[in-house]
C-alpha cells in the first residue's frame, strides 16, 4: 500500500487543522507539529484509520525546531512514504506598530515563526527525506503590497515567496522532483483575524476595513480555503508558484 504523510505545521487550529482534516478524509497521514494538540485530529485518525503523530515544537526556538525535526525525519526513514507533503502554515501577525514604534522581541519572533523555520524546516527534510515531496509555504497577499502597520509580516512573507522561488530553481537545476510552491489563503475567519481587528487605529491604519470584513461576512472559513488547497495538489502544480485562492474558487 502506498503511504503519503502530511507534516503541518501550526496544525491544532485554523487553517491547520482544517488542512489536516481534509487530508485524513483522503486516506493520507498527519504529522502535526504545533505548540498545543487538537484532539479532534486524533479522533479523526482513528476514525480514518490513517496515521497521526503530535510533535509539541515552539517555532521560533531555533534548537527546539532542530530537535524536533530530528525526531521526525526519523520516523519518516522509518516509515518510507511514497510522498510527503509539508505545510508550513505556521504564522504570526504580531507586532502590529509603525516602524519606530515595534516590539523588538516580537518583531524576533514573527522573522523566526514565518521566514526562519519554513526555511530551516525545508532544508532539513530537503537534505534527510528521500521520498517524493511537495514543500507548501502558506504566504498571503502582504508579501506583494505595504500595509501600514504590518511592516513585519509583509516583510517576513516577501522573504518566503523570494525562498520557494529560489528553492524551486535550485530543485530544477538539481534534476529533482521534488517540488515547492508558495499558497496564498486570503482573508479567513481565524484567530489571527481576532488579533488584528483589536490592535489600535494608530498601530494599524486599515483597521476599520479588517473590522468591516468580519461584519460584512467576507471571511473566508478555513475549510473552503483548505478544500481549494487539497483539490490544487491533485493537478499538475509549477514549482516555484504563488497560488493564489481566488483563482481557485
Amino acid at each position: 500500500m502506498k503511504v503519503k504523510l502530511a507534516i503541518i505545521t501550526g496544525a491544532s487550529k485554523g487553517l491547520g487543522a482544517s488542512i489536516a482534516r481534509r487530508m485524513m478524509t483522503e486516506g493520507t497521514g498527519i504529522i502535526s507539529v504545533s505548540r498545543t494538540e487538537n484532539p479532534e485530529l486524533a479522533k479523526l485518525s482513528a476514525e480514518k484509520q490513517v496515521f497521526y503523530a503530535q510533535y509539541f515544537c515552539n517555532l521560533s526556538s531555533p534548537d527546539e525546531l532542530e530537535s524536533v525535526f530530528s525526531e521526525l525525519t526519523a520516523l519518516l526513514q522509518e516509515k518510507k512514504p511514497e510522498t510527503v507533503y509539508v505545510f508550513n502554515n505556521a504564522g504570526v501577525i504580531d507586532p502590529i506598530g509603525t516602524a519606530g514604534n515595534l516590539n523588538h522581541a516580537a518583531l524576533i519572533q514573527n522573522a523566526h515563526v514565518n521566514l526562519i523555520a519554513p526555511i530551516m524546516i525545508s532544508n532539513i527534510l530537503l537534505r534527510e527525506v528521500s521520498s517524493e515531496m511537495v514543500i507548501v509555504n502558506i504566504t498571503s497577499g502582504a508579501a506583494e503590497r505595504p500595509i501600514q502597520g504590518w511592516s513585519a509580516y509583509c516583510s517576513t512573507k516577501a522573504g518566503i515567496n523570494m525562498f520557494t522561488e529560489t528553492a524551486a530553481l535550485e530543485l530544477q537545476t538539481a534534476g529533482s522532483s521534488h517540488k515547492i510552491i508558495a499558497f496564498s489563503p486570503g482573508v479567513m475567519d481565524t484567530d489571527m483575524q481576532g488579533t488584528i481587528r483589536s490592535s489600535e487605529k494608530e498601530a494599524f491604519h486599515d483597521l476599520e476595513k479588517f473590522q468591516e470584513y468580519k461584519e460584512k461576512g467576507m471571511l473566508r472559513d478555513t475549510e473552503t480555503v483548505a478544500n481549494a488547497l487539497a483539490g490544487l495538489l491533485h493537478k499538475e502544480i509549477e514549482s516555484g508558484k504563488v497560488y493564489y485562492v481566488n483563482d481557485l474558487i
